[in-house]
Parts: C-alpha cells; structure tokens; sequence
C-alpha cells in the first residue's frame, strides 16, 4: 500500500501530557488523510513521544511504517532501527554535507518529501525556523 508521507518537527523538551493529542493526530492522518509512512529524529523528547504514539498506532493500522531519520551516514554512526521502528532512512547526497549542517540539511530534505507535518512548537528554535521552512513550501500543518 503506497501512501502519504508524515515527519514530525518538535522540541526536545515536549512533555507527556502532549501524547493524547499526538495519537489522535496520527488517527486522524491514517485513517482520513491516507498516511502510512512516517518518519520522525531521534534527538528529543518530541521525536520519542511520536515515535511511541506511531508504534501504538501501528497495533490497530499494521500497513504503517515508522523509519527513524538519520542526519550522519549510516558507516560512520551505525544504528539500529530501536525497537517499534521498521528501519531507518539516510536521504540521499547528504555525504556532501558537511557535519555541522547534517541535522539541518536531512531535516529539510525530509520536509521537502513529506505530504504533512505534525508539530510541537512553543518557542523559538530550530524547530520553530524547520516548521516555518514547512509553511513556506506550503506542506500541511497538524499542530498539537
């Protein structure tokens, strides 16, 4: 089944009490919107709150896929895709992107690529300036 794709743009310090929204906005996007691959970081409390809302949401949607982004090429930081994720995605020609911008460029390489967004922004930040990079290529929103 091909569908559309999700990332999630947040911050590090997201708190619990976010994930009730999180998971209805996932629901939402599969079951209305026609989502099934997200993708999501792995460098905060947002990326872990949404991972863990997709694997739940994987429990009564199994076609889902969950891939964690990965910023650094794959020979020089290995990683297993953590528990509850099918793999992990390392967009292509990020090998010319010197490390200090990695984070920046696969980040938007991944908006770039995606049918939506779900985002956690409540001060300024990167991931403020990455939603607003979304909003400018005019990528649908779904805040929580």
């Amino acid at each position: 089944m091909i569908g559309k794709r999700c990332f999630f743009i947040g911050h590090r310090d997201a708190m619990q009490d976010i994930v009730p929204a999180l998971e209805r906005t996932v629901e939402t996007l599969i079951t209305a919107h026609g989502v099934t691959e997200f993708f999501v970081g792995g460098y905060g409390g947002f990326d872990c709150l949404a991972a863990g809302a997709v694997i739940r949401a994987k429990r009564s949607h199994p076609y889902i896929t969950l891939e964690l982004l990965l910023p650094y090429h794959p020979s020089e930081r290995p990683i297993e895709p953590p528990n509850g994720f099918d793999g992990t995605f390392y967009p292509p020609g990020m090998e010319r992107v010197p490390r200090r911008l990695a984070i920046l460029k696969a980040n938007h390489y991944t908006v770039d690529h995606s049918d939506c967004i779900i985002a956690y922004i409540r001060h300024p930040g990167n991931a403020r300036n990455l939603l607003e990079y979304a909003r400018k290529r005019s990528i649908p929103v779904w805040e929580v």
